[in-house]
């Protein structure tokens, strides 16, 4: 698929630019990779800017105590705001960021980020939405995370998921959610045993399903 079809379906602010159209073609490159691979670590300098194609990335920090905290997912259509910022700045990153969902990536040197930030008000704009979005999207998850209660915060976090995979269906295991959740997998468990014969979910191995 040539690059102006992909960024008109999912990148339309960059689409809607011609002259970002024909430099995005002499710099850019494309990848796949499969769920699981971390593709950023924290304590690491970002060699690349991912604008997501398809699939997603999940971005978050590690504790000393080997938990998640889940900060945000990229889905199509957007890229990493603190990748672009450390990027800009050319300091480590304090996150990581591992393939959430089987990902087909446009990938931007971290060298032609100075270039598009100065001559091409498309990518600033691109820029800033995608900071407002992600704030909104941190925001929200602290939410979850502070205020609601264990129950609640655990079927906000799985009618995320389901959004976010377009499935009715979460595939994780009470561990991974767990760690996301900074929870123990014990308390997951049984919430998810509760909401099970509360009719709310269905429980399979590494699967549940929103009823």
């Amino acid at each position: 698929m040539e690059l102006f079809k992909i960024l008109n379906k999912n990148f339309k602010t960059l689409a809607s630019s011609k002259l970002i159209l024909k430099e995005m073609e002499q710099i850019v490159s494309f990848a796949k990779f499969k769920k699981g691979i971390t593709i950023l670590k924290e304590t690491s300098y970002v060699q690349v800017i991912p604008l997501v194609v398809s699939g997603a990335i999940k971005v978050f920090k590690e504790e000393e105590n080997g938990n998640e905290v889940l900060l945000y997912y990229i889905k199509p259509g957007e890229s990493c705001i603190m990748s672009i910022m450390a990027a800009e700045k050319n300091l480590p990153v304090n996150i990581r960021a591992e393939i959430e969902e089987d990902a087909e990536l446009i990938l931007i040197p971290k060298d032609k980020l100075w270039n598009l930030r100065k001559n091409f008000p498309n990518w600033n704009l691109f820029v800033y939405e995608l900071f407002n979005n992600k704030f909104e999207e941190v925001i929200d998850m602290v939410k979850i995370l502070t205020f609601s209660n264990k129950e609640k915060r655990l079927m906000e976090y799985l009618h995320k998921k389901t959004v976010l995979n377009n499935s009715d269906t979460v595939y994780k295991s009470h561990q991974e959610i767990a760690n996301e959740l900074g929870s123990s997998r014990e308390v997951i468990s049984r919430l998810l045993k509760k909401l099970e014969n509360d009719k709310k979910v269905q429980l399979q191995q590494r699967k549940i399903k929103i009823l």
